[in-house]
C-alpha cells in the first residue's frame, strides 16, 4: 500500500475524502516539504510535545533520542509541537531515522540543518526552520496517541501522503477502499487530460467522465 500511495497525487486522495464527506483531513498549508520535489508516504507514527523550559538538557535529550529509535521502517514521524520556535528535528537524527528505513517526517514545528537534510534525501515537511534547538525549550509528552493538527485529527497507523501541494492524511479504517477509489480517478484524470489537450472543452470533459 506504502507503494501504490507514494504513486499518486495528495489532489487526488483529497478529492476521494472529499467525496466520502472527510473534508477535514488535509494539513495546514504552512506545512511545506524543505524541498521541491519531495514526496513521503507511510503509516503515521505520532508525536506529542509541549513548550517547557529545563534545565536538565540531558534527561530531555535522552527522552527524545528514545523516542527516534522507537519510528518503525516504513512509518513516517508526525510532530505536533504545539510550539512556534526552536527546531525538533535535525541533521543527525535525520540521518538515524534514513538509516532505518524510516518513511519521512512531518512537524508542526521547526527544522534545523536544511542543508545537511535536504543532501541526505530524507523527506522532511516542516512549518518553519531555525537554528535554535528545542531541547532546553521542549519536552517530548507522548508517542502513538491520537494528536490534532491545524483540523486535523491523526491517529496512530493513519496513512500520511506528502507532495509539493501539501500533505493529506487518510483514516487507516478507510484507507484500502480510498486508495482504490484514488486511482482509478488519477486515471480517468489522465484521460481527461489528453482530451483536453486535443481540444475538449472543460465543460464537455465533465460531462463525458463525470470529474475535473
Amino acid at each position: 500500500m506504502r507503494e501504490r500511495f507514494a504513486a499518486l497525487y495528495t489532489a487526488v486522495l483529497a478529492d476521494i475524502l472529499d467525496e466520502r464527506g472527510h473534508r477535514a483531513q488535509t494539513l495546514p498549508p504552512s506545512i511545506r516539504p524543505l524541498e521541491a520535489g519531495t514526496r513521503l508516504a507511510g503509516r503515521a507514527f505520532t508525536v506529542l510535545g509541549r513548550p517547557a523550559e529545563t534545565d536538565d538538557h540531558d534527561a530531555a535529550l535522552r527522552k527524545v533520542l528514545g523516542m527516534l529509535g522507537d519510528v518503525p521502517a516504513g512509518h513516517v514521524a508526525v510532530y505536533a509541537c504545539h510550539h512556534d520556535a526552536s527546531a525538533h528535528l535535525g541533521e543527525l537524527s535525520v540521518t538515524s531515522l534514513k538509516a532505518r528505513g524510516v518513511a519521512g517526517c512531518v512537524l508542526d514545528g521547526g527544522c534545523r540543518d536544511v542543508r545537511f537534510v535536504v543532501d541526505e534525501g530524507f523527506p522532511v515537511f516542516c512549518r518553519f526552520v531555525t537554528p535554535e534547538d528545542s531541547t532546553w525549550r521542549w519536552e517530548l509528552e507522548a508517542t502513538q496517541a491520537p494528536v490534532t493538527i491545524g483540523r486535523v485529527r491523526v491517529e496512530p497507523g493513519d496513512w500520511v501522503v506528502g507532495d509539493d501541494d501539501g500533505v493529506v492524511v487518510v483514516p487507516a479504517g478507510i484507507a484500502s477502499d480510498v486508495l482504490a477509489e484514488a486511482e482509478a480517478k488519477a486515471a480517468t484524470e489522465s484521460e481527461i487530460r489528453s482530451a483536453v489537450r486535443e481540444g475538449m472543452l472543460p465543460l464537455e470533459a465533465y460531462e463525458r467522465y463525470g470529474t475535473f
